[in-house]
């Protein structure tokens, strides 16, 4: 499907780079973070809390810390902070597959999200910037870009998963070992063809942007907005694993769910983004988003207290991952999109970390929290309730301003 949408759309060689980046970074990460939970839980014993804690450490100093890296890619450019990043993730994953201790786990979940807070948001940043050049020269809608940008990473999400799983029937520490494999190709690969210079990206020399950041009201409302979306689609990894065990017996279902998700937002994100583009405005397309993920959550609250098992125990999860999927093919090139129109010119890269550093901080304390509502022993549909409330909070979040604040060729 992304080959395919790519041969169909004229895009340039470097968007063409950048989005097959995608790619292969999700089939790395992927191919371990899905199994994280139960390798923490079951082989080193943590508590549900510190699972918790230690998932949200992991979103946290790669969400938390993309605001360094995109102002870093605009500061010293595209180049220098992906190759950076990706020798960062090789480390990490070589270091957790030999953790054995929380220190030690702790030390090496951090390392690989740092790793993604370096090369995440200089290939987003310039992936949003290329879009609005694309957009502005009539190729068409930036938001089309972002989407296919989303899919390729969904593609690297359906791969993953089935590649972790397979290696995980040898050992975690193959599967994490393979993962770093993946980065190392990576690596050598944008080594070899990412340009030292990108045409039209002017590097910044200045300090600063961080105080007009703060100030921007819209912009602050839409990493809010954005934060919770993420919090609820993180407990993919938090929440989904532990109702998948409670109705199978085992995580063997998760595999196949990560793959639905994927499934769905390769074949349906572009079609989705094309009808949504036609109807609706940002905030209602976001909206529209955070609504589907409350339905999901709302899903297993209801069903939970019946402690349905078996196939049919796991309808419930299902319907969950299908609005998660559906609630992300609205949100997430919708937000991306949105960015440039709010960022101070020159400033794209420390915009999109700061949206993913925001949201990052979010999922840090809600992992938390979440970890310990699925300990606490309180009535079954209650953390579930609690979930479904977080997205139809933050829809109140969301800028009132749905066209754009500056021009957009300003970025």
């Amino acid at each position: 499907m992304t080959s395919v949408a790519l041969v169909r759309t004229p895009l340039s060689p470097l968007l063409r780079l950048l989005i097959l980046t995608q790619l292969a970074f999700n089939i790395g990460f992927f191919a371990v973070l899905p199994f994280l939970a139960e390798h923490l839980a079951e082989a080193i014993g943590m508590a549900g809390w510190l699972v918790g804690l230690v998932l949200g450490l992991r979103t946290f100093s790669q969400q938390g810390f993309f605001v360094v890296g995109g102002a870093l890619a605009d500061r010293y450019g595209v180049r220098p902070v992906v190759l950076a990043g990706c020798v960062l993730r090789i480390a990490g994953f070589g270091w957790l597959g030999y953790a054995g201790e929380t220190w030690s786990v702790v030390g090496a979940v951090l390392l690989i999200g740092f790793a993604a807070a370096l090369f995440s948001p200089a290939v987003e940043s310039e992936v949003a910037r290329q879009a609005v050049e694309w957009e502005e020269t009539g190729g068409g809608s930036r938001t089309r870009v972002l989407a296919l940008f989303t899919v390729a990473g969904q593609v690297g999400a359906f791969v993953g998963p089935l590649l972790g799983a397979l290696l995980l029937a040898v050992d975690f520490r193959v599967t994490c070992l393979a993962g770093a494999g993946v980065f190392v190709l990576v690596l050598g690969g944008h080594a070899w063809l990412l340009p030292q210079r990108i045409p039209g990206r002017a590097r910044i020399t200045q300090k600063g942007g961080m105080g007009t950041l703060v100030h921007n009201k819209p912009f602050r409302a839409l990493c809010c907005a954005y934060g919770a979306y993420l919090l609820a689609y993180n407990q993919l990894y938090l929440a989904l694993p532990e109702e998948v065990e409670r109705a199978a017996g085992s995580q063997a279902p998760l595999a196949w769910l990560f793959a639905l998700s994927s499934l769905l937002v390769v074949s349906a994100q572009l079609p989705v983004t094309r009808w949504a583009g036609e109807r609706l405005d940002p905030r209602r397309s976001m909206a529209a988003g955070l609504l589907l993920i409350a339905v999901g959550f709302t899903a297993v609250a209801v069903a939970r207290p019946a402690q349905l098992a078996g196939t049919t125990g796991l309808l419930p999860a299902t319907a969950l991952v299908v609005m998660l999927t559906l609630g992300q093919m609205l949100i997430a090139p919708v937000a991306r999109a949105w960015v440039p129109d709010l960022a101070e010119p020159g400033r794209l890269g420390l915009y999109t970390g700061a949206l993913s550093s925001v949201s990052g901080l979010i999922v840090l304390l809600g992992s938390v929290a979440t970890g310990t509502l699925l300990d606490t022993g309180l009535p079954a549909a209650v953390p579930w309730l609690v979930l479904a409330a977080v997205p139809v909070a933050a829809i109140g979040l969301l800028p009132r301003r749905s066209s754009p604040s500056r021009p957009s060729r300003r970025r």
